[in-house]
């Protein structure tokens, strides 16, 4: 068969989509936009990248059609092309690692279950709790994301302002906590400084991305 036939054409183009993935910042890049859409200017500040350096990681994910773009004025904002699609791929490599990198491995007992060893709640299970309203669900991620998309009745408490407005959050009431993704160190940080507070909480599973991606239900700021 030939070198040049149908499966070599889709592997070339997927390697294109690989080669993409292929850095650090672009996954973080991709992680905020999982968030929502954003300009380049906004990208660039939350990432902590120069706009040039930005603009060059997006073209490489928006050529892999990882991304798109639309213009707002004198504004070109990005967005996941896909979301469902781009959140699982994301999702798998980082299993991918977890299993066959030692160093991710390492990483993720001596950061993430040093901090919350309790088995997360899943997403089904958040569900059924949100049903009967059993728990109160909190988004700790910064304001403008949570405007852009959150879960159904969910409380924003920023990480950053958790100390001050504790008032906000019954010791009677299971906290549920959630932020970017499996990997955002948000939650993590949120419910060990809960529970040193006698808060009963527990963190959801993964973030907003993975269950918006899983078709669940989502509000936003209008």
């Amino acid at each position: 068969m030939s070198s040049s036939g149908p499966k070599q054409a889709i592997y070339e183009n997927l390697a294109q989509v690989a080669q993409a993935l292929g850095h650090a910042h672009r996954l973080e890049l991709l992680e905020h936009l999982a968030q929502g859409i954003r300009t380049v200017e906004e990208l660039s500040a939350r990432a902590h990248l120069s706009f040039a350096n930005t603009s060059r990681h997006l073209q490489i994910l928006r050529r892999a059609r990882l991304v798109e773009t639309e213009r707002r004025g004198k504004h070109i904002l990005y967005r996941l092309a896909g979301d469902a699609e781009v959140i699982t791929l994301i999702k798998a490599l980082g299993r991918v690692g977890e299993r066959n990198v030692a160093e991710i491995g390492r990483l993720v007992t001596d950061y993430f279950h040093a901090r919350d060893a309790l088995e997360p709640v899943s997403r089904d299970d958040l569900v059924a709790r949100l049903r009967d309203d059993l728990v109160t669900v909190l988004d700790v991620r910064p304001e403008d994301e949570f405007a852009l998309g959150h879960l159904p009745g969910a409380l924003n408490i920023p990480l950053a302002e958790l100390e001050r407005r504790l008032g906000e959050l019954s010791k009677c009431r299971e906290v549920i906590a959630y932020c970017r993704g499996p990997y955002c160190v948000l939650s993590f940080e949120a419910v060990s400084a809960l529970r040193a507070r006698g808060y009963r909480v527990r963190r959801l599973e993964d973030g907003y991305p993975e269950w918006k991606a899983a078709g669940l239900p989502v509000e936003s700021v209008a």
